[in-house]
C-alpha cells in the first residue's frame, strides 16, 4: 500500500505541475481519454523547466538526485530543461549526531571515543545519500567520516521501482518515449545511486585513482583508512584546499590560473586515454586547489563514488572522431560512427556527412578558444541520434565529465583553448597506441588466453555448423510461432487500452460530481482515479 500511496503522490505532482505539457502533443493525443484527469488541475504560470524542477523538489531527495542526473543528459533533454535542472541542490537536513555516532560504533564494533581522539558533532556536509563529520585519529591524523543515511536503501529501492514503472508507461504511451529511452535512463540512475551506497566501492575507486597519480604534481587523492571503512562507513584523509570555483581566494594567493586550467584538461585526458579510469563527478564541490606551490598549482579531488571507463574500441573511435571533427573531416566522422557501431551499418555515409557538416560548420566559424569542446561533442551525438544512434551510457558519462572540466577551465581562465591542450595529447596517444612496442605488449598480454583456447577451436567450428543446420530445419516452425505471438500481443494491448479508457472515462464521470473547490484545493482525486485506471489497464 505504501507504494500505491507513493504512486498517487507522484501522479498528483505530475498533475499539479502540469508535467504532461512537457510531452509532445501528438505523443499523448492517442491517450487523451486515459490521461484526461491530469488536465483537470489548473494551469501554472511557471516555465516548463521550472515546473519540472519544483515537482522533483517536492517529491524528495531521491527525485532531486534523479533531476541532477538528468541535468547531465543534454543528449536527451532540451536546453531550457537542462538549465533549470542544474539549479537542483540537495535539500536534506542532517540527521541526528547521536544516530550518526551509533551507526559508526555499530559498524566498526567499538565506541567512537576509543576509535578517534576527537570527533566533531556538527556535520561538515549533509546530502541526500550520506553525511560527513570531521574527526582525528589516535595518531593525530585528521580525517573525515562519511556515513550512508539510515534507511536510504529502502527509500531508493521503492522510488527507483516506481520511476522504472513510470518510465515503462512513458515508453509505452508516448511515441517520443522510445527515442528518449526512459527505461535505460532510470536503470542507469539506479546503478549509479546503488554504487553510491557502497562506500567500500567508493574507497576502492579512490585508492585506484590515488595509485594512478602517485607521485604526480598535478592531482592529489586523499588516502583511505581501510581499517575504519565498511560498506556504510568511510574514513578518509581530511584535505585542506581552496574550492576550485573560489576565484577570489585563488587570485589572492597568486595562483597561476592559466596553468591550473590547462592541467585540468591534461588530467582529464590522461584519466580517459592512458588510465582508462576517470573521476566522473568532477563538479566544483568535489574539486579543490592545494595551498602549496601556487605558481605550479595542483588539484585535490574527493568523492569518487562515480567513475567511468571506456572499451579499447570506444577509446580509439572517440580519439579519431575528435581529431577528425576539429580537422573538419566530416566524411571520416561519419565513417567512424558506422565502423564503431554507434549508428546502424546501413546508414547513408553521404547523408550523415551532410548532416554533421550542417551542424558543425557554424560552430567552427568561431575562434577555437570560443568553441565549447563538450558542447561540440554533444552536438555531434545529437546529430547521430537522428540516424538512430542509441544512447551510449559510457559516452554520456564522458560527455558529462568533459563539460564539467571545460566549465571549470573556462571559469579559471576564460581564454582557455581546450583544443590546443587536447590535440597534441590525442595525436601522441594514437601514435603510442600503435607503436610496435605497444602492439608487442598487447600480444604478450593476450597470448596465454589464446593458447589456452586454441585446442577448442575445431570443436567450436563443428558445433556451429550443426547448430546452423538445426536452425535452418526449424525455421518454418519459428515463423509460425512468431506470427501467432504477434497477434496475441496486439490483442492484449488492445484489451488493456480498452479497459483503461473505460475506467478512466468512468472516473471522469464520477469526478465531474466532485465540487470544484475540492479540485482546486488538492487535486488528489484525479491522481487516485488515474492511478487506478493505469493499474487496471497495464497489469
Amino acid at each position: 500500500m505504501s507504494s500505491v500511496f507513493r504512486l498517487i503522490r507522484i501522479f498528483h505532482c505530475i498533475g499539479k505541475y502540469r508535467l504532461l505539457d512537457l510531452a509532445p502533443k501528438h505523443g499523448v493525443f492517442r491517450y487523451r481519454a486515459l490521461l484526461f484527469p491530469m488536465y483537470l488541475y489548473p494551469k501554472r504560470k511557471q516555465s516548463r523547466g521550472e515546473r519540472l524542477r519544483l515537482a522533483l523538489e517536492e517529491l524528495g531527495p531521491i527525485f532531486i538526485k534523479f533531476g541532477q542526473l538528468l541535468s547531465t543528459r543534454p543528449d536527451l533533454l532540451p536546453d531550457d530543461l537542462i538549465s533549470e535542472l542544474t539549479l537542483l541542490q540537495d535539500r536534506v537536513s542532517p540527521f541526528d549526531a547521536e544516530h550518526f555516532t551509533s551507526i559508526v560504533e555499530r559498524s566498526l564494533g567499538a565506541s567512537i571515543d576509543s576509535l578517534f581522539a576527537d570527533y566533531e558533532h556538527r556535520p561538515l556536509a549533509s546530502a541526500s545519500i550520506a553525511q560527513v563529520h570531521g574527526a582525528t585519529l589516535k595518531d593525530g591524523s585528521r580525517v573525515v567520516i562519511k556515513v550512508v543515511r539510515p534507511g536510504i536503501d529502502r527509500i531508493i529501492e521503492q522510488d527507483t521501482r516506481l520511476l522504472a514503472l513510470l518510465a515503462r508507461w512513458v515508453e509505452a504511451l508516448i511515441r517520443e518515449g522510445r527515442r528518449l529511452r526512459p527505461v535505460e535512463v532510470v536503470e542507469d540512475y539506479r546503478n549509479t545511486i546503488v554504487d553510491e551506497l557502497d562506500l567500500i566501492k567508493e574507497g576502492a575507486n579512490a585508492a585506484q585513482l590515488r595509485r594512478n597519480f602517485e607521485g604526480s604534481s598535478k592531482l592529489y587523492i586523499p588516502e583511505v583508512h581501510w581499517e575504519y571503512t565498511r560498506r556504510n562507513v568511510l574514513v578518509m584523509e581530511r584535505i585542506k584546499g581552496i574550492p576550485v570555483n573560489d576565484i577570489k581566494a585563488l587570485k589572492a594567493q597568486n595562483t597561476n590560473l592559466k596553468l591550473l586550467a590547462e592541467r585540468g584538461v591534461e588530467i582529464f585526458f590522461k584519466q580517459v586515454f592512458e588510465h582508462n579510469f576517470f573521476h566522473a563527478d568532477m563538479h566544483p564541490g568535489n574539486v579543490f586547489v592545494s595551498h602549496k606551490t601556487p605558481e605550479s598549482p595542483s588539484y585535490i579531488a574527493i568523492d569518487m563514488a562515480i567513475v567511468g571507463s571506456l572499451s579499447r574500441e570506444d577509446q580509439y573511435y572517440l580519439a579519431r572522431n575528435l581529431i577528425a571533427m576539429f580537422r573538419r573531416d566530416y566524411r571520416q566522422v561519419a565513417e567512424l560512427h558506422v565502423l564503431s557501431g554507434w549508428v546502424p551499418e546501413n546508414t547513408s555515409i553521404a547523408a550523415f556527412e551532410s548532416a554533421i557538416r550542417a551542424v558543425c560548420e557554424p560552430i567552427f566559424q568561431k575562434p577555437l578558444k570560443d568553441i565549447s569542446f563538450g558542447e561540440a561533442l554533444i552536438t555531434l551525438f545529437r546529430t547521430a541520434q537522428r540516424f538512430n544512434m542509441p544512447v551510449q551510457p559510457q559516452l554520456v558519462l564522458l560527455q558529462k565529465t568533459l563539460l564539467n572540466i571545460e566549465g571549470l577551465g573556462r571559469q579559471l581562465y576564460p581564454e582557455l583553448d581546450l583544443w590546443q591542450t587536447a590535440h597534441p595529447f590525442l595525436e601522441r596517444w594514437l601514435k603510442e597506441r600503435y607503436h610496435p612496442k605497444a602492439l608487442w605488449q598487447d600480444l604478450k598480454y593476450h597470448a596465454p588466453e589464446w593458447i589456452e583456447k586454441f585446442p577448442l577451436v575445431p570443436g567450436m567450428i563443428f558445433d556451429t555448423i550443426a547448430e546452423s543446420k538445426r536452425l535452418a530445419e526449424s525455421a518454418p516452425e519459428l515463423r509460425a510461432f512468431s506470427q501467432s505471438y504477434r497477434r496475441e500481443q496486439r490483442y492484449r494491448r488492445l484489451r488493456r487500452l480498452s479497459l483503461g479508457c473505460v475506467l478512466s472515462l468512468g472516473a471522469v464521470s464520477v469526478y465531474t460530481l466532485v465540487p470544484a473547490t475540492m479540485i482546486t484545493a488538492n487535486g488528489l482525486a484525479a491522481s487516485v482515479l488515474l492511478v487506478a485506471a493505469l493499474i487496471t489497464a497495464l497489469v
